[in-house]
């Protein structure tokens, strides 16, 4: 029994000194709705080229009102001027044309409209939306915010925005798009099924016909950008989503690894792609869950194999990249319970006692700021660099299984620069699935 209780005690002392770290070198924070007090703790980030926000759930209001804060404070004060965030490109683009003021698309239907919905239509994200298109109100165009979105599921969505910008530009060449991506349009509305379908052998890949439409696109980039630079870095983005969706959708079946790298190398690809679109002064603000800005090569994720957009930032940007992570005790959260189910307003269970999140929790803040890499404090850093159980909630929340499906191995100082803490949280507000009566037709969720 010895040992046994010597492991005990080990576990005890190492939990005692991170609590003890922790509760000296945290900053306690005013609420994130007081949006300039909250952001002014975040001015030490602003020499940075790329800061990327994270969050322990897809559901928590809160999270979503201190990205803002902080985004606030970046763009107003250091100059940052791309919103780069964990969401379908097509979607986000309406939203960069309302927060831009720029014409809106002649679209059918409404952003954000697949499941989870209230990931961004929410009361939280139209709140920023509302001051972003403000804030550029009073700047000149080529100095506006832009909100792009970086993810890879877009395959339906992204196939019409090739062929309608080529409708506009290029005629012979929208008619060469339809033919090309005629061996996808059957899947447009259910891409998982593509790839099954592939799988079983029951019908040859699409992936030569998708990558021939973005070579196509590209050979004629010069005398499309004479036309409209802006428009064609967005058909040339959505031609890169259907290439990366056909290969993801592909690979989904296969490996979870692999369709996991493809999807946060499209991510990062997409965001070294904005940064050197907006040019050499341009910076950017990144919001996506912890799972993905958190350094992956610090997690058992990446132990097993798989890496993010946290770990290639800080391979290709070194100190000009910022990871931030978000985490809470307990609360509320909007999830749902199985992929693809209604969302509902679930209790988040208090953290377990051998996570990173009751070590927090037993320092006494109800939020907190701690900073190990601008502190330089080794004794912080020394703490934090035990492998401990860390929390991660996406858009399923299962509390009855919730070691086995939301707990995962992690050490903190390696995974991220800072971690933001708030101990007890609410679910977010969605908004109604159409435009608000009486909303303008430039509202973002309703163009």
């Amino acid at each position: 029994m010895a040992p046994i209780a010597s492991t005990t005690l080990r576990r005890d002392e190492v939990r005692s000194a991170i609590t003890r770290a922790l509760a000296s070198a945290a900053e306690p924070l005013p609420p994130p709705e007081k949006t300039e007090e909250f952001g002014r703790y975040f001015h030490r980030y602003g020499d940075a080229r790329i800061v990327l926000l994270g969050e322990a759930t897809h559901g928590t209001s809160e999270f979503y009102w201190a990205r803002a804060a902080i985004t606030r404070e970046l763009v107003t004060r250091h100059g940052f001027d791309i919103v780069a965030v964990e969401a379908d490109w097509p979607d986000a683009a309406r939203i960069d044309h309302f927060v831009r003021h720029h014409a809106p698309k002649p679209v059918s239907g409404e952003a954000f409209t697949r499941f989870p919905t209230w990931m961004w239509r929410n009361v939280e994200v139209a709140a920023f939306l509302d001051w972003l298109r403000d804030h550029n109100a009073h700047r000149p165009p080529e100095r506006r915010v832009s909100f792009h979105g970086l993810d890879v599921y877009s395959l339906s969505a992204s196939i019409d925005a090739v062929v309608g910008y080529l409708d506009q530009v290029d005629p012979q060449a929208a008619a060469i798009a339809r033919r090309r991506y005629a061996c996808l349009t059957p899947w447009q509305d259910e891409p998982a099924d593509y790839g099954q379908a592939v799988l079983r052998g029951w019908r040859r890949p699409c992936e030569d016909e998708a990558a021939a439409q973005l070579v196509g696109l590209l050979a004629k980039r010069l005398d499309y950008m004479k036309k409209d630079g802006e428009a064609f870095f967005d058909a040339a983005q959505n031609a890169r989503i259907v290439r990366a969706a056909e290969q993801y959708y592909r690979l989904m079946y296969r490996s979870s690894r692999e369709s996991w790298n493809l999807r946060d190398r499209h991510m990062f690809e997409t965001l070294q792609a904005l940064l050197a679109h907006r040019g050499p002064s341009a910076k950017a603000v990144v919001w996506a869950h912890n799972s993905h800005i958190g350094d992956a090569a610090a997690t058992a994720m990446g132990w097993a194999g798989e890496f993010n957009i946290g770990e290639l930032c800080r391979a290709s940007f070194g100190n000009e990249a910022v990871l931030i992570g978000f985490g809470a005790d307990r609360g509320t959260v909007a999830a749902a319970s199985d992929w693809g189910g209604p969302m509902e307003v679930k209790s988040v269970r208090p953290a377990r006692e051998d996570s990173y999140e009751y070590a927090f929790r037993k320092t006494g803040h109800a939020r907190s700021l701690t900073d190990w890499r601008r502190r330089r404090d080794p004794a912080l850093a020394d703490a934090l660099s035990e492998p401990m159980l860390e929390r991660a909630i996406g858009v399923v929340y299962r509390p009855e299984s919730e070691l086995l499906s939301h707990y995962f191995e992690a050490v903190l100082a390696e995974q991220f620069d800072a971690f933001l803490w708030i101990e007890e949280t609410r679910a977010v507000t969605p908004l109604p699935a159409a435009r608000p009566q009486g909303a303008p037709e430039t509202y973002p969720f309703g163009l």
